[in-house]
């Protein structure tokens, strides 16, 4: 099976062949956490750099960053997602590849976050046809299952006309992410059943079929010593046996799975997830450390000249700038990064799948009603930002 979908940010339609030509072929897409541009363009340099598709995505905390951390206002986490979907936007199909623009786990609390991210989408949809994030996460598997699957229900009904995927997470991943802790969870929870996973795919299944689930399999967020997380992908097998099974499919694995936990995992253990069906894996905490390990390579290479403005040890009045420009650093992080996710491409099969495509490039970013939004993009200061955004709203082609 060929994947024929044009570069660039890919929603709807585009996004489901995707999805099923990393099922049919035996692949996963690499999902990076991004925080800035700069590490969004990190990741898509590494799929160009292996021709493989990849997911950017935002979390409630990279959000907030991504606005900026003085701005203290309840949406400032929104507004940052939305900034950052407008420069993958801007700059994605320039790269050649397929790029899926998603918003990572939204536990109960930070359903606000999400609430805006849709406005967010429902108003790009009604001007340009197609929503601004190609999928979004809710993950309330810290609430009663039949609360978590009834609210993804609703939303997913908001979702399914524009063509959004749904990701959802039914069983607990453990460690501590952005601000969220399941360090002390009963591990039992950090297991899901066949049948917990069958009930997600009956209450959503006649809504879409555009939709993930990531199903616990003792996945822990972050790096741990070897031993101390017991991970069994093997328990996946049996989640796609039991739905065959219940369905009576034609297909061995008919529920699109998701890894969470990338970071830290072994090959065996991805392989493992990946031929039971699993589409995406998340990585977080492997591709901070190497952003930061591309800055820590450079300042050490670099030390003596990075003292001053001027003064280095081939001259007292030598000047340093080349050294301590940000522009030569950050590249070294996004290098450093780069490399990284380009391991994970490898260990997850998904490069070689989609050949770059040059020339192709445009901002895929549409005209906006500049009173759209504002809601969105107004902070209750009173200081409108949406302005600012709304000047990019217009395609360049």
């Amino acid at each position: 099976m060929s994947l024929d979908i044009p570069p660039g940010v890919v929603t709807g339609d585009n996004l489901v062949k995707l999805m099923e030509h990393a099922r049919a072929n035996g692949y996963a897409i690499p999902a990076v956490n991004c925080t800035s541009s700069s590490t969004a363009n990190a990741v898509m340099e590494a799929g160009r750099a292996n021709n493989s598709p990849v997911i950017i995505q935002v979390s409630n905390g990279g959000g907030g960053f991504l606005a900026g951390k003085a701005v203290k206002d309840p949406d400032a986490a929104a507004v940052g997602s939305v900034a950052l979907a407008m420069h993958v936007r801007s700059v994605a199909s320039y790269y050649g590849i397929p790029v899926v623009l998603h918003s990572d786990h939204c536990a109960k609390k930070l359903l606000p976050w999400f609430d805006a991210m849709l406005k967010a989408n429902e108003e790009y949809f009604e001007a340009n046809g197609e929503p601004l994030f190609s999928s979004h996460m809710l993950d309330l598997s810290e609430e009663p299952d039949e609360e978590n699957i009834a609210i993804c229900v609703e939303y997913f009904k908001r979702m399914a006309p524009m063509k959004i995927w749904l990701e959802m997470e039914i069983g607990i991943t453990g460690g501590e992410e952005d601000g969220v802790n399941n360090e002390d969870v009963d591990p039992e929870k950090l297991y899901t059943t066949p049948e917990q996973v069958f009930a997600v795919y009956k209450a959503l299944s006649p809504i879409s079929p555009d939709f993930s689930i990531a199903a616990a399999f003792g996945n822990v967020h972050g790096v741990y010593k070897p031993g101390n997380v017991v991970l069994s992908p093997e328990r996946l097998v049996t989640h796609q046996a039991y739905a065959k099974k219940q369905l009576n499919s034609s297909l061995d694995k008919p529920i699109f799975l998701v890894m969470h936990g990338g970071s830290g995992s072994t090959q065996e253990e991805i392989q493992t997830a990946v031929s039971a069906g699993v589409v995406k894996m998340n990585i977080d905490t492997d591709t901070q450390w190497a952003y930061w390990q591309g800055v820590r390579d450079f300042e050490a290479k670099n030390k003596n000249f990075l003292q001053s403005q001027i003064g280095n040890p081939t001259g007292a009045d030598k000047p340093n700038k080349k050294y301590y420009d940000p522009r030569k650093w950050i590249r070294e992080a996004e290098m450093s990064m780069a490399t990284r996710v380009a391991q994970s491409i490898a260990s997850l099969g998904s490069g070689g799948q989609f050949k770059v495509q040059d020339g192709k490039g445009t901002t895929q970013i549409y005209k906006v009603d500049s009173g759209k939004m504002k809601g969105m993009l107004e902070v209750t200061t009173g200081v409108v930002i949406g302005a600012t955004l709304a000047m990019l709203f217009t395609k360049v082609r």
